[in-house]
């Protein structure tokens, strides 16, 4: 018992001497594990918004588009069917609000929620009887367009007729995604009100949710529907598409977090085991008095093990509380349940078990040391070091030769310290690299299918005068028509995406990463995510469904698609129209370089008399936004890791050499020139451990963005390095901060007395 109450008072005194080093000690840890809890609180499954939203709403696995009602009888005997939601038919309509129109599903719906697929309402509150305008309106798409409940809002049917609608309650829903992210929006309404506005059954289609007992095997019902069903389908979506939209980037997100913090906690245990390594150096007189009073070695290892190992439980346990803070405040305030049990105790218990084995190691060795009639008073002799050889052979001043010496009098904390450094400065310049292909989009919006910088829609004109005003105006530099359709891939368990874009002739500026540009009809590219799907690489014809209709292509190149996790065909209006000469439902607008996307959208507007409807295209950068912040969070977080290091690393050099302060003092070096021995002795390390870590983020960070780039479905290409200006003023900046943190107890030894220093 005594034992343990001594043990204590050493452990407190100890933590009291530095408190400076252990404060950087949890603050890096915390640091770490909150990088960890926060990955993998966005990559677990449950944090998807869908999964919440699946289970509250008992959601359908797949959703059936038909034209007509389809047997509901047929339908409940596919496999694996256990309900069926619906038919609800359903309306396409426009909502037009501040000038701004979007497009909106008005589907039907009973005053009494379905025991299948039920929304779940939010704000506000669910049809009632006689609600003959009322609507409930899906939560993302009333946010996106900033309406409330009691709001009123119109809608416009293909007929042109406009029906004046009233908000009830806003409904989250398992069926479809975010919006915009998906679109159309959907919004909720009577069926006497359905057919008030859209009477005319040709321009209503019947959609039909199908909930299996197995939802992770959807293809026997999804072939059953399509056999059952054939050309009444239109489209048709699964469970796993709704998912993959709701993850609103929190996937990419997740895995940059997850590799910081893995990364982060290789260079914490080097930090760990650098700074307990220094203290048992620092302390060999104290350890071999208490092995003199009896210590055991395995007490001693306990000691100090149970020393840097609570530094590092404050920390794990600090981290675990910030990481779910921080993937709460990443969410954007979304519900999502914490993170589950097993991966949380995972991530603590392995963070705890690297922390205390990078601390039992040179616990171990100090366990080692002697009583004190055996301790050594000296620091290790040996030869020269090369650089220290090289230093002399170039005659440096004295000064800089002997720190060049000092740097690795112990070649193994040398070694720490430098890969300690490394490792925080590899992630640091990874993170500039992911900054700089976020800066890459934005100024090149082209690179990622962005070239237009407007999407303008014809509203109450038609196709024909829309592209004769837009045309008319200065800044726009060419005109491209598209449609948008969903097609049915050849296995026919899911629709894509199919886009026109252009003509075969005269095609829309996509920038094609491999093969070329389509440029007859029956070609096309298409995006990674999409090439996955089918199995198919360039060069190679798919078939797919569109309408009923087949759609024969072949895939000459592969664009970078950031849109529908790069499930996307692009094509040239010509092709997907090849039979009927279909009008195209909005037209890409390039503009001229420099021009003011806003002032040429008003410009528009007023030529059209408020009639087009135009948009600005969103760039994928923008809502990647939140990704700089995570770096500047985690480049302080590996600073600190580093600050420890160097720390670790002067505070050995200065007890190492602190009896040669008085020899060189008396040799005739000024105070000024003893600092610079010190601040060389540390900064060599500083400088090898940057120039390393550099060197090793620049050769893998566009690798590692193009790996990402390829298996979420964009496509690889779009990585980018920092520039070389960029990587230089990064590590003169780290090489200066680590300088500076030397200096300062460097210049404070040489300045003290020389009896004082030499004691």
């Amino acid at each position: 018992m005594d034992t343990v109450r001594a043990s204590a008072r050493w452990i407190r005194a100890d933590l009291r001497a530095r408190r400076g080093q252990a404060l950087l000690t949890v603050l890096s840890v915390a640091g770490i594990v909150a990088a960890l809890v926060a990955a993998a609180t966005l990559l677990e499954d449950g944090t998807n918004p869908w999964r919440g939203l699946f289970e509250r709403t008992r959601g359908a696995h797949v959703w059936i588009h038909t034209g007509e009602a389809p047997d509901l009888a047929a339908l409940r005997g596919l496999p694996g069917v256990v309900r069926v939601a619906g038919p609800y038919r359903t309306a396409p309509v426009t909502l037009t609000l501040g000038g701004r129109k979007s497009p909106v599903a008005l589907r039907e719906a009973t005053t009494v929620p379905p025991e299948t697929a039920a929304p779940l309402v939010r704000e506000g509150r669910w049809l009632r009887v006689g609600d003959a305008g009322g609507a409930v309106v899906e939560r993302s798409f009333a946010e996106a367009l900033d309406l409330r409940v009691g709001d009123p809002f119109p809608v416009t049917a293909l007929s042109g007729s406009s029906h004046p609608l009233v908000v009830v309650g806003l409904a989250e829903t398992a069926d479809q995604g975010f919006y915009p992210e998906w679109t159309p929006g959907l919004a909720w309404t009577l069926p006497e009100t359905l057919t008030r506005i859209e009477p005319a059954p040709g321009r209503r289609e019947a959609v039909t949710g199908l909930r299996l007992a197995d939802g992770e095997d959807t293809l026997p019902a999804v072939h059953g529907a399509v056999t059952l069903l054939d050309e009444q389908i239109r489209r048709m979506s699964t469970w796993r598409e709704v998912r993959a939209s709701m993850e609103l980037d929190n996937r990419l997100l997740g895995l940059l977090l997850g590799l910081f913090g893995v990364a982060g906690l290789v260079a914490a245990a080097l930090a760990v085991a650098n700074v307990t390594g220094g203290r048992v150096l620092a302390q060999t007189r104290d350890i071999a008095t208490l092995k003199s009073l009896g210590y055991t070695r395995g007490q001693v290892v306990a000691l100090l093990v149970t020393e840097h190992g609570a530094l590092g439980l404050v920390g794990i346990a600090l981290g675990a509380a910030g990481g779910q803070l921080a993937a709460a405040l990443t969410l954007d305030g979304l519900p999502f349940p914490p993170l589950s049990p097993l991966p949380l105790l995972a991530i603590a218990a392995g963070t705890a078990a690297v922390v205390l084995v990078a601390a039992a190691l040179p616990a171990w060795r100090g366990g080692r040391t002697p009583p004190i009639p055996a301790a050594p008073a000296a620091p290790p002799r040996g030869r020269l070091s090369r650089l220290a050889k090289l230093a002399l052979l170039v005659r440096l001043p004295p000064a800089l030769v002997l720190g060049t010496r000092d740097a690795f009098t112990r070649r193994t904390p040398a070694f720490l310290s430098i890969v300690g450094l490394a490792v925080p400065m590899m992630m640091i310049t990874i993170g500039l690299g992911c900054w700089a292909t976020l800066d890459d989009f934005l100024r090149r919006p082209e690179r990622v299918g962005q070239a237009a910088a407007l999407t303008v829609h014809p509203g109450r004109l038609t196709a024909v005068e829309a592209a004769r005003i837009a045309r008319a105006d200065p800044e726009v530099r060419s005109v491209h028509p598209g449609s948008e359709v969903s097609a049915l891939e050849p296995r026919q368990t899911r629709s894509v995406l199919v886009r026109a874009l252009g003509t075969s002739a005269a095609p829309y500026p996509l920038v094609v990463a491999e093969g070329r540009m389509f440029a007859a009809r029956g070609e096309a590219v298409a995006g990674q995510g999409l090439l996955d799907l089918l199995g198919v690489r360039i060069g190679d014809r798919v078939r797919m469904t569109v309408g009923g209709t087949p759609l024969i292509v072949r895939i000459v190149g592969r664009v970078v698609e950031p849109d529908q996790d790069g499930e996307v065909l692009s094509t040239g209006l010509d092709t997907l129209a090849a039979k009927d000469a279909l009008p195209p439902q909005f037209h890409r607008l390039v503009l001229a370089d420099g021009a003011d996307a806003e002032a040429v959208r008003a410009r528009l507007l007023a030529a059209s008399g408020e009639a087009l409807e135009v948009r600005r295209t969103v760039n994928p950068a923008e809502r990647l936004a939140v990704i700089r912040v995570v770096i500047v969070a985690l480049t302080a977080v590996l600073a600190l890791l580093g600050l420890a290091n160097l720390l670790t690393a002067g505070a050995l050099g200065l007890r190492d050499h602190a009896s040669d302060l008085a020899v060189l003092k008396a040799m005739g070096l000024t105070p000024r020139q003893v600092a610079a021995t010190l601040v060389t002795g540390t900064g060599l390390l500083v400088v090898l451990g940057v120039a390393a870590g550099t060197a090793a983020g620049a050769s893998v960070v566009g690798g590692l963005i193009d790996l990402q780039g390829h298996t979420s479905g964009v496509g690889a290409g779009i990585g980018r390095t920092p520039s070389a200006s960029v990587l230089a003023v990064a590590a003169l900046a780290a090489i200066g901060a680590g300088l500076l943190v030397t200096l300062i107890p460097a210049r404070r030894a040489a300045r003290a007395q020389v009896p004082v220093t030499a004691r």
